[in-house]
């Protein structure tokens, strides 16, 4: 893996079948920084249950410092890691399990890391900055957050809060505002998407409650 320049604008290349990845772009373009989308490839036409050759859907005629893969067929993830690998382009695969790419439960599960730059930097496991006045949330600054954007439409949610209620109100209010389909499970551990988007979040505030008290 190829770590990226800290200093330089981080090339960023996307993957995604029948626009998967369009919400999370439009996060990263929203509230990321030094980070330019060099392209996003979506993959539209049906596909078969197993496809013998993915070059026919995904030219290597690309680069960049870092790849979402948002594609939903295995058999075309697979070969576009193996393409990243040669190339020396570290791949993000979210909720997959494919060796050569990073591989976490959910985008916002994704923890710090050398070499994924600014994007590693500001998205991922969320982190908050957290103000309180006379026991409520006051304001809230994200550190680092989901690419959904979610971690920053909650804070309005957050603010007047209650310090007591503040775990469980954010666990609730970002599995209204994630995107992901409440009856999509990971076969391996059985654990729901939906859930663990809350609960990171649940953890985040948590830790920014026990700093400031």
């Amino acid at each position: 893996m190829t770590p990226v320049n800290r200093k330089e604008c981080l090339r960023l290349v996307v993957f995604e079948q029948g626009g998967s990845g369009a919400y999370k772009v439009a996060g990263i373009e929203t509230y990321g920084r030094d980070i330019e989308i060099e392209q996003v490839y979506d993959i539209s036409s049906p596909l078969p249950e197993i496809i013998d050759e993915p070059e026919e859907f995904i030219s290597g005629n690309f680069g960049g410092d870092l790849v979402l893969d948002f594609l939903r067929h295995p058999d075309l993830s697979e070969y576009l890691v193996r393409l990243c690998v040669t190339k020396g382009i570290p791949v993000i695969a979210p909720g997959q399990h494919i060796p050569g790419a990073i591989c976490p439960f959910t985008c916002c599960g994704l923890r710090r890391r050398e070499g994924l730059g600014p994007y590693g930097e500001q998205f991922g496991m969320p982190e908050y900055g957290l103000e309180i006045r006379d026991g409520h949330i006051a304001g809230l600054q994200v550190r680092r957050g989901a690419p959904c954007g979610a971690t920053w439409k909650v804070i309005p949610r957050m603010i007047g809060v209650p310090l007591e209620r503040a775990v469980d109100t954010i666990g609730r209010e970002i599995q209204f505002l994630c995107k992901v389909s409440p009856s999509s499970f990971d076969p391996i551990s059985g654990k729901s998407r939906l859930h663990f988007a809350g609960e990171v979040h649940m953890a985040a505030i948590k830790k920014a409650i026990s700093k400031k008290t």
